[in-house]
């Protein structure tokens, strides 16, 4: 989609619209003056059944219109730098334009005079986007874990709930910390969030029932750390991980976030057993995921280097040294045993690291992170995301999702048509959520952030967004229940050889 301008134009008298606002009548010679927006919500392809993409005004003037039309009818109109628009009106716009060009035209007035700026043009796509979104919010902190928050947000309306948040239980002399919720299916009958220190297990829901268990056994490393629910059998694949982080002193990443030591565990829910599936003393495998049949475990695996061989201190010299390579292991769920490991991209031979490996809901495509050594892109600003046809075995960047600053923890959603990921991209600082539309020629299109109500909040807000999944219902469970099933006495899992 391209920018047009509107060349010369003249609008005859006002254009009496709905709620009291009208078009202004001007002339406009030459090439339009750009429409500059905050977020910028300009030549994207976005889902029919999305909230209102609210946005800032940037370009100057004292007073605004902005007029949104469909190639198929309908028309809003909305007054002052701040554009919001009314949801129902949203929606019945949405809903006659689906598969179909919007076109936006903002007016600037200035000295008395209004002046129209180049329309742009932001596609309605067929394919819905999954209903909800669950994601982390968080300040920014390296030690504390004083206002943790795990939220859902409804995608076609914009409403956003509380699911969980770490105060329910405050200790002041030990804080409490969650994460790493996820879902079977994209569905919220089975899922499961750990809970660290103050109460700390993970909590495992299944159905009407609950369990908050400590993973950690005596033929482990760790409790639970990244899990992967299986599609169909009551298992769940879980990296245990020994982390460390450390600072830099002068250099353009902050932080470093390493796992000195790192295994595979498979958890048999019904049996309340774990046992371990990928521990090679010499490699560190993390982030499992499985395809959508369940017949096949994808993860990534590093070599150590030999100076990380000696003690957990070392990784901190050799950080820059590890390579993770995506691998994969076939797995049969009759016996429950799982083949010999493959390498599926090797990016080790690169001197790069790739990450999160994440199978499209078709089986088509893998998508993961690549960037330059480790295992937390998100510090790192030259993380991009790539896929590979594991059809073809061609792999690539998504070039027009990408930006210049780190691009990483993604999720397809249920149709596949849709990702969203976590960027730096706005001011190198603070993580905020990004969706990109994936189409059936296996190409990402340009990334568009989550939306606020208000958008004057949207980097106001000192806050960072991680972890999003998409499930296609809510979760059934209020925080008052949720925090009920966190108090209960925790199970110990067993290890089994």
């Amino acid at each position: 989609m391209r920018r047009f301008c509107i060349g010369f134009l003249a609008l005859a008298a006002l254009l009496a619209v709905s709620c009291g606002v009208k078009v202004p009548s001007v002339t406009v010679g030459g090439e339009a003056e750009a429409a500059v927006i905050s977020p910028d919500y300009t030549d994207i392809v976005f889902p029919c059944n999305f909230q209102p993409l609210n946005f800032i005004i940037q370009n100057p003037g004292d007073k605004f219109i902005t007029r949104v039309s469909g190639v198929n009818g309908g028309e809003l109109l909305a007054k002052g730098a701040v554009v919001r628009f009314k949801l129902r009106d949203w929606q019945e716009l949405l809903e006659a334009n689906k598969d179909a060009d919007l076109t936006y035209t903002i007016y600037a007035r200035r000295n008395g005079q209004w002046t129209a700026l180049a329309s742009f043009r932001n596609h309605v796509s067929a394919d819905p986007i999954d209903e909800f979104l669950t994601y982390r919010l968080l300040a920014p902190s390296y030690e504390f874990y004083t206002a943790f928050q795990i939220r859902q947000r409804n995608l076609s309306t914009g409403k956003d709930r509380e699911v969980y948040n770490n105060r329910m239980h405050y200790n002041p002399k030990e804080q409490q910390c969650m994460n790493c919720h996820q879902f079977r299916n994209y569905r919220t009958e089975d899922w499961q969030m750990h809970v660290r220190q103050v109460l700390g297990g993970t909590l495992i829901i299944t159905g009407d029932e609950a369990r908050k268990v400590n993973l950690k056994t005596d033929g482990t490393i760790s409790a639970g750390v990244y899990p992967a629910w299986h599609p169909s059998e009551n298992l769940i694949a879980y990296s245990v991980n020994k982390t460390r982080q450390f600072f830099h002193e002068k250099n353009i990443h902050k932080v470093e976030v390493q796992d000195p030591a790192s295994d595979l565990i498979l958890y048999d829910i019904d049996r309340n057993e774990v046992r371990n599936i990928a521990s090679d003393p010499l490699a560190f495998e993390t982030f499992p995921s499985w395809t959508p049949d369940g017949r096949t475990l994808y993860f990534s695996s590093a070599q150590q280097p030999d100076v990380a061989q000696f003690s957990s201190d070392s990784i901190a010299i050799c950080y820059d040294q590890i390579y993770y390579d995506i691998v994969r292991m076939s797995f049969d769920p009759a016996t429950r045993e799982f083949g010999a490991p493959e390498t599926v991209y090797d990016a080790q031979s690169q001197e790069l690291s790739a990450l999160l490996p994440r199978i499209s809901p078709d089986g088509r495509y893998l998508l993961f992170s690549l960037g330059e050594y480790g295992t937390f892109h998100i510090w790192h600003r030259g993380s991009d995301l790539w896929v590979q046809d594991l059809a073809t075995g061609e792999s690539y960047p998504l070039a027009e999702a990408n930006s210049d600053d780190a691009d990483s923890y993604h999720n397809w959603a249920s149709g596949g048509r849709w990702i969203v990921f976590t960027s730096r991209r706005d001011d190198g600082l603070f993580t905020r959520t990004y969706f990109a539309y994936f189409d059936r020629d296996g190409q990402a299109h340009k990334a568009f952030m989550l939306p606020q109500s208000n958008p004057t909040e949207t980097y106001d807000r000192v806050l960072s967004y991680n972890v999003p999944e998409f499930t296609v219902e809510p979760i059934r469970q209020s925080v008052k229940t949720l925090s009920h099933y966190i108090s209960e006495p925790v199970v110990q899992a067993k290890y089994a050889e």
